[in-house]
């Protein structure tokens, strides 16, 4: 994603993305000088200007002639990062109740959506994580797992070579690059694989029998592994 795309992440449109992008380059600007810079119109220039100042992304700096400066990407970001956090807090507050979690099996799509659950997996597990992944899409979610090291779990990682990590237990094979397995407490299953593109597919289940099943296939993969080592 380029810098226009990561602003429109937080709530910018593509104009005002590309209007403060510009402000951040050039400094204080009217919107004259702008809508001049951008080759935006200047009713859609004053109007995302405007837009930005609501949404905090520009302070208005009175003068002469009325100016525009941006927020500092850093506090702009943080401030939308602490609002959101503050909204999250109330809308987990005001909603119903959850009927219990659906113990099915659940296809998640898309590169992004996998890492999300991979990441979530990680963060709510209690007690174990075990783990088969390539290496470069294990550093991907490198923060979350020293994270579960950190809260004492037990951590196996079944990973291609170079790859190390202490506290947590590393066994070394030969990995197919895009897919991954990854068991947290013995309750939810995630499987499946993960490329660069949006055409990745992984099931995720909290059915015990195919929990079975995949740690099952992990302890003779890590048995597998341990013998041919020590032949």
């Amino acid at each position: 994603m380029n810098g226009i795309d990561l602003l429109m992440s937080f709530n910018l449109t593509k104009q005002e993305a590309t209007i403060y992008a510009m402000l951040y380059t050039e400094g204080a600007l009217t919107g004259y000088e702008a809508a001049k810079k951008t080759g935006i119109s200047r009713s859609n220039t004053y109007t995302s200007l405007a837009s930005l100042v609501d949404k905090g992304a520009a302070y208005v700096v009175e003068g002469t002639a009325t100016k525009y400066i941006p927020v500092a990407v850093d506090e702009f970001c943080e401030n939308k990062i602490r609002q959101l956090n503050e909204y999250k807090k109330d809308l987990i507050k005001g909603m119903p109740g959850r009927k219990e979690e659906y113990e099915g099996y659940i296809t998640i799509k898309g590169r992004d959506h996998i890492l999300d659950k991979m990441k979530n997996m990680l963060l709510e597990a209690k007690d174990r994580v075990y783990l088969s992944i390539y290496n470069k899409t294990l550093e991907i979610i490198l923060e979350e797992i020293e994270n579960a090291v950190l809260r004492g779990l037990q951590v196996v990682i079944i990973t291609n070579k170079p790859f190390e990590l202490d506290g947590a237990t590393v066994y070394y094979a030969d990995k197919p690059q895009y897919q991954i397995r990854l068991i947290a407490d013995s309750t939810n299953v995630l499987t499946g694989d993960i490329s660069e593109g949006n055409h990745s597919t992984c099931l995720y289940s909290k059915k015990k029998n195919l929990i079975e099943l995949f740690k099952d296939s992990l302890k003779n993969e890590i048995k597998l592994i341990t013998i041919t080592k020590g032949m």
